[in-house]
C-alpha cells in the first residue's frame, strides 16, 4: 500500500456489529464533496435565478423557505424509517434518485406554483439524505470519530469549486442556466452514493433511553433551540446575500469569491477541529460561536459597502457555521443512542437547517421588501437570544449527566 493511501485508509478500531475494516476515506469524501457542490450552485445563486425569472423578493423568500420547510418533517420521517428498517444506506441512495427525478419537473414550467410544488418534492427527498449520511461516517469511524472533520472539509471544497467556478461562469452566461447545473450535480449526488458500502449496525434494543426521555434533558432541548435561532439568524445570508452584494455594485465573479472566502475560513477550521473541540469543549465553543454570529450580521448588514468589514464578516462563516455544525455533530452523537441515532440527526436537521431555515428565509422575505439592513438586524437579534439561552442551559461538560453515551 502506497504512503498517501495508507494515510487515507488507516485501519478503524473493530465495533460491535461491524465487519468495516477500513476508512473508505475519499469514497464518503466523495458524496460530501458533491452533496455540497450542490449547495455551492444553489445557495448564493438561487436568489439571483429567481430574481431574473421576474419573482418578487416575497416570492423568492417563499420558494427559498420551502426548500429549508421540508426539512422540518423529511430528515425525521426517513430517520425513522433507517433506524427501523437497519437500511439507512438505501435510504440515502433512494432519496438522491427521487430527489434527481422531482428537481427535472423545473424544466417543464417556471410559473410560481408549479415552482414551489417541484421545490417541495425535490427537496422532500434531497433534505432526508444528509443526516442519514452523516449516521454513515460516524458509523464507518468508529472511535476515531473526532476525524470527523478531516471527511467533512470535502464538503466545503466542493462548495467552494462550485460557487468560484460557477461566479465567474454567471459572468458570461446567463444565471438561467442554473437548474442544469443543480441537475446535473443530483445525478453525481445519486452515483457517488452508490459506492459507499454500509456499517452494519446493532438492532434496537429494548434498553434504550427513549427519543422523549432524551429531548427532557435540559441540555439537549437547550441546544436544538439554539441551533433554531442560529439558522433564523442565517436567514437572509442564504435568502439574501447576492442580492445585496449585487445591488451595492458587485460583479457576480466577486460576489462567488466572497462565498467561497467564507468557505475557505470553515476549511481552515475543519482542518483543526478535531484539536479544537476537545480542548476547549462543546460549551465554550458554542457561546464563542453564537458571539461572533451577532457580529457577523451586522457587519454584513451596516458595512457591506466596505471590502474590509465584508472580508472580516465572511471569515467568521468558520465560527456561525463550521465550528457550531461540529459541535452539532459532537453533541448529537454524544446524546443519541445507536439505535436513535439517526433520529438524533434528523432532529437535529430539521429544527435547525429546516424549520429554523424556513422561518429565516421567510422573515427576511418580508422584512427585505422594507429595509436590507433591518434584515441583518433581525439575525443579529436571533444570535443575540440563541447565545442567552446557550449562556444558561448548555453545561455539558459540567454536568455528564446530561447526556446518553453513544455506546
Amino acid at each position: 500500500m502506497s504512503p498517501v493511501r495508507h494515510r487515507y485508509y488507516q485501519p478503524v478500531p473493530a465495533q460491535r456489529g461491524s465487519n468495516s475494516l477500513v476508512l473508505p476515506y475519499w469514497r464518503l469524501s466523495g458524496f460530501y464533496f458533491f452533496y455540497f457542490a450542490l449547495l455551492g450552485a444553489y445557495v448564493p445563486y438561487w436568489s439571483l435565478f429567481l430574481e431574473g425569472e421576474g419573482f418578487s423578493p416575497l416570492e423568492i423568500g417563499y420558494l427559498s423557505g420551502a426548500v429549508m420547510a421540508t426539512k422540518i418533517m423529511a430528515p425525521n420521517l426517513w430517520g425513522w424509517l433507517a433506524d427501523a428498517s437497519g437500511k439507512r444506506l438505501r435510504v440515502v441512495q433512494l432519496g438522491a434518485l427521487l430527489a434527481l427525478l422531482c428537481f427535472c419537473g423545473i424544466f417543464a414550467s417556471r410559473e410560481f406554483s408549479t415552482l414551489l410544488l417541484v421545490v417541495l418534492l425535490y427537496s422532500f427527498f434531497w433534505n432526508a439524505i444528509l443526516p442519514q449520511f452523516e449516521v454513515i461516517t460516524l458509523a464507518h469511524l468508529g472511535a476515531e470519530y473526532n476525524r470527523y472533520s478531516q471527511l467533512r472539509v470535502w464538503g466545503s471544497v466542493g462548495f467552494i469549486v462550485a460557487v468560484v467556478g460557477l461566479g465567474a461562469w454567471f459572468d458570461r452566461v446567463s444565471v438561467a442556466s442554473l437548474p442544469w447545473v443543480m441537475a446535473g450535480l443530483l445525478a453525481t449526488i445519486w452515483l457517488s452514493s452508490l459506492l459507499i458500502v454500509d456499517v452494519a449496525r446493532p438492532p434496537r434494543a429494548a434498553n434504550n433511553a427513549g427519543l422523549r426521555q432524551i429531548l427532557r434533558k435540559k441540555t439537549v432541548w437547550g441546544f436544538l433551540l439554539v441551533c433554531f435561532l442560529l439558522q433564523v439568524a442565517h436567514g437572509p445570508y442564504y435568502t439574501f446575500f447576492s442580492l445585496h452584494l449585487e445591488g451595492l455594485g458587485y460583479s457576480r465573479a466577486a460576489i462567488g469569491q466572497l462565498w467561497a472566502l467564507g468557505v475557505v475560513a470553515e476549511v481552515v477550521l475543519f482542518l483543526f477541529m478535531h484539536r479544537v473541540l476537545p480542548r476547549f469543549g462543546i460549551r465554550l465553543l458554542t457561546l464563542a460561536c453564537l458571539a461572533l454570529a451577532v457580529l457577523r450580521w451586522i457587519l454584513i448588514g451596516y458595512g457591506a459597502q466596505y471590502w474590509l468589514l465584508l472580508v472580516l464578516a465572511q471569515c467568521l462563516h468558520a465560527a456561525t457555521f463550521g465550528a457550531f455544525h461540529a459541535v452539532a455533530i459532537e453533541l448529537i452523537r454524544r446524546s443519541f443512542p445507536p439505535a436513535l441515532a439517526g433520529q438524533g440527526q434528523a432532529l437535529y436537521s430539521g429544527l435547525s437547517f429546516g424549520a429554523g431555515g424556513a422561518v429565516g428565509a421567510i422573515a427576511s422575505g418580508w422584512l427585505w421588501q422594507y429595509s436590507q439592513q433591518a434584515t441583518y438586524l433581525m439575525a443579529s437579534g436571533a444570535s443575540l437570544l440563541a447565545l442567552i439561552i446557550a449562556w444558561k442551559y448548555i453545561h455539558i461538560e459540567e454536568a455528564s449527566d446530561e447526556v446518553t453515551p453513544a455506546s
